[in-house]
């Protein structure tokens, strides 16, 4: 601590009238010898006087000290010595890491955050904000011994560590190297142990001892002492030491990403041309955010003057971005030592597969497992096992911020990871490997047949081909995507000479009205993706593809006719997806889909190795020979439609509750008033067995419920839509909910995740629940009411602080 300057003036002040008050003590000691008359009367009255003015003003100066003296801070935190901090070189313009910085700066201070991990993809700036932590030490009013920096990197050595920290606390002598590295953290260890100090870690890529391997005294929680910060791209390394708290670092928004390009390009450079500045917006664009492309591409752009060079650039970006100045030097580089570093070849497979999906798109976690269970990658697992594998896999790219977690289960793939993976894959041995992916370039026509030869994978999705009309001689395709085009014919024989092919997706191809004649004869083929296109019918020489096993039907409305002894003939089938499948289908006789799906069901029992199933039932008859299976009850079942079940008076909740993977449940014209369940005994049997833990989507319409009371039974409900029920008077019927033994209802809070209620054309709702005030979660994102005449406003304190 040092004292603040007008405590240091005040000080220095009484220390001089300390001074007179001693010699006025000595002089009134000489003026009592000089008094007579039994000291009434003085020998000297000059002297006596002069003595007495002077005792008077030094009290008056003394009562005004004391005045000023009466600090509210006496001393401030002295700031770390300019040698024990060094500062390090940043770039004198920082963009869009000062709020980071800020935050990050104050969890550091905090008594109760000791360790700090910063993480985020390579070239995202963790490096830049360590530095800018390291310098802001060198003005703080911290009382630190030292604030030490090393750098890490991929190629873990202890030594080089405890080198780092000997350098800088004294012990690097000539004896040092010649200490092992146990000696070495028994010296750090008794150095510091009583030592004030910072440690900042860049660049670690897996977990370091620093207590038993460097020597290092680690912060517990509330430590003011020692603090220690460390970037890492991994954010199970955060957990992996201990942090205290984690910051990730996203890429950069648009309006910094532009502040970082105007000013590696020059001002000069998009002045120099009225249609430079609207390019250089789209090649800003093009770097997604990423500090690094940012400024690689930046600088290789401060030279260009024409217009025409900036469409060239923006040509090259979006074909080969590899083959950009800088690109794959300066970034592509950085970047593959986080695919590198990945921990299997399955994990590096699961990478390069998903930069066949277009940029930008939104991957399904479940059809990218699909995708890998039928390449092979997960041949060694099955059942839930394979399933529990792949999204182990997933989890860890998106730690490693190699994928990006996304809303609704999904992933994406950050650009420049993407072209780094394109990259990659071209680097490959061409005889294992060739990737040829024109996803989303804006093609009207199929390749030439001239590029299919060679190829294992190939993507040509997000395009607008309509015509199939060659056929290709591809002996080596593994894979091919045509999702999302305009394909309306496709030749007999296109795929005649795909022979190995095991991969096909041709969903969300609309103009599509029947299944290719050649898909039939694909006997590898192992994955089948129709889904969301409009074929009214499968043949019945489907049923040749016995190696299937994964076939995709969702969302196919106007698919009437599957015939009998196809479905139950692909015996390999391990994933089958229905849900929403001939949602608009005219009747057929010869179709499994016909009545109440009770065929359908009989077809499925027959699946040996069935283990994930959305389905749509239309008769409690399908849906009570369905839970009579232990089979089917115990599979995945992740998605649900029950519709028109005309026999049923009532369903108990405990056989829905059965389905522990259910996900999504649609109720649609349902004519019974409740669900059967007793409220005093099934709701702990329920709890218990976790009956609905996994339920996170309900949709409810055109049915005679007059309550929903059953939902609270679902944790984790995300989202809950009921529209155009003409009888339901509340959401929760809170007689029901005091039936609920007091034991059963510890930790039970109903809604407490919810993020969507949207109620549409309920015209008897009065309440969402008149007996007690729901606790709605502050993270509620939508609340949308409309046609609930009767529905009275709901109190402020059962929605938190959400608007009207």
């Amino acid at each position: 601590m040092r004292r603040l300057a007008q405590v240091e003036g005040w000080l220095s002040r009484v220390q001089d009238v300390e001074g007179q008050v001693q010699e006025l003590i000595s002089e009134s000691h000489e003026e009592v010898e000089k008094q007579c008359l039994a000291g009434l009367c003085s020998k000297n009255y000059l002297s006596s006087y002069m003595v007495g003015r002077r005792v008077f003003k030094t009290l008056q100066v003394v009562e005004n000290l004391r005045g000023e003296g009466d600090f509210k801070d006496v001393a401030q935190h002295q700031p770390v010595p300019k040698n024990q901090v060094d500062e390090r070189p940043v770039a004198p313009t920082v963009v869009g890491l000062e709020s980071t910085l800020d935050k990050v700066w104050r969890s550091l201070m905090e008594e109760q955050v000791g360790i700090v991990g910063l993480y985020g993809m390579g070239g995202v700036g963790k490096t830049t904000l360590l530095t800018l932590i390291n310098n802001k030490f060198l003005d703080s009013p911290n009382n630190f011994d030292f604030v030490v920096w090393i750098v890490v990197s991929k190629d873990l050595q202890l030594e080089k560590i405890q080198d780092g920290i000997a350098k800088k606390i004294g012990l690097f002598d000539g004896s040092w190297n010649g200490k092992k590295i146990e000696e070495r953290a028994d010296k750090i260890f008794k150095k510091m142990r009583n030592k004030k100090f910072v440690l900042l870690l860049d660049d670690i890529w897996e977990p370091i001892d620093l207590a038993h391997q460097v020597g290092l005294p680690v912060p517990r929680r509330k430590s003011t002492s020692t603090k220690i910060v460390f970037t890492t791209r991994e954010f199970e390394v955060c957990g992996q030491m201990d942090a205290h708290k984690s910051f990730k670092l996203e890429c950069l928004d648009y309006e910094d990403a532009w502040k970082l390009f105007e000013e590696k390009v020059g001002r000069d450079i998009l002045d120099g041309h009225p249609d430079i500045p609207g390019l250089a917006e789209t090649v800003t664009k093009e770097c997604g955010g990423l500090p690094l492309a940012i400024i690689t591409v930046g600088r290789a752009m401060a030279s260009r003057k024409t217009p025409r060079e900036w469409e060239h650039a923006i040509d090259v970006l979006r074909s080969s971005a590899s083959k950009f100045s800088g690109m794959e030097k300066r970034v592509y580089s950085r970047l593959k030592f986080s695919y590198d570093f990945l921990p299997s070849e399955a994990t590096r497979f699961c990478l390069l597969y998903c930069s066949l999906f277009s940029e930008d798109y939104s991957i399904r976690i479940e059809d990218l497992i699909d995708c890998l269970i039928c390449e092979g990658l997960l041949d060694e697992y099955d059942g839930s096992r394979a399933r529990n594998e792949g999204h182990s896999i997933i989890r860890t790219l998106v730690h490693a911020c190699m994928l990006e977690e996304e809303e609704g289960n999904n992933v994406k793939m950050h650009d420049v990871i993407r072209d780094m993976a394109l990259w990659i894959a071209s680097t490959l041995d061409k005889e294992k490997e060739k990737f040829l992916v024109l996803a989303g370039v804006g093609l009207t026509e199929a390749p030439g047949i001239g590029m299919w030869t060679e190829v294992t994978r190939m993507s040509l999705m997000q395009n607008s081909i309509r015509n199939l009309r060659e056929s290709p001689a591809s002996p080596r395709l593994l894979t091919l995507f045509l999702t999302s085009n305009e394909l309306e014919n496709v030749n007999n024989d296109f795929f005649q000479s795909m022979a190995s092919l095991r991969v096909l997706e041709l969903s969300r191809n609309s103009r599509l009205p029947d299944l290719p004649l050649g898909i039939p004869s694909l006997v590898p083929l192992q994955r089948l993706d129709l889904s969301m296109t409009n074929i009214e019918s499968l043949p019945i020489e489907l049923r040749h593809l016995v190696n299937l096993k994964c076939l995709n039907l969702e969302h196919t409305r106007c698919l009437s006719r599957i015939p009998p002894q196809v479905i139950s003939n692909l015996k390999m089938l391990r994933v089958l997806r229905l849900f929403g499948c001939g949602s608009e289908m005219r009747q057929k006789v010869d179709s499994i889909l016909y009545g109440g799906r009770e065929a359908l069901v009989e077809e499925l029992l027959g699946l040996e190795h069935l283990n994930v199933l959305t389905i749509s039932l239309h008769s409690f008859r399908a849906f009570e020979r369905f839970l009579s299976s232990p089979k089917l009850q115990n599979a995945n079942i992740p998605s649900l439609v029950l519709k028109y079940c005309y026999s049923l008076n009532s369903l108990s909740v405990v056989s829905l509750a059965s389905l522990k993977h259910l996900q999504t449940l649609h109720l649609t014209n349902i004519y019974w008033q409740e669900f059967q369940i007793d409220y005093s005994e099934e709701v702990k049997q329920i709890r218990e067995s976790r009956g609905f833990h996994s339920l996170q989507k309900v949709y409810i319409s055109g049915s005679k419920f007059r309550h929903v009371t059953w939902l609270i039974l679902a944790p984790n409900l995300k989202h809950l839509q009921i529209s155009c029920c003409k009888d339901l008077e509340e959401i929760i019927n809170g007689e029901k909910m005091g039936q609920v033994p007091a034991e059963a209802m510890v930790n039970l809070n109903p809604f407490a995740r919810l993020e969507y209620l949207i109620l549409e054309g309920l015209e008897n709702l009065k309440s969402i629940c008149d007996s007690s005030a729901l606790p709605f979660p502050h993270h509620l994102k939508k609340v949308s009411v409309q046609g609930c005449p009767k529905l009275k406003k709901p109190p402020q304190q059962r929605f938190g602080t959400l608007e009207e």
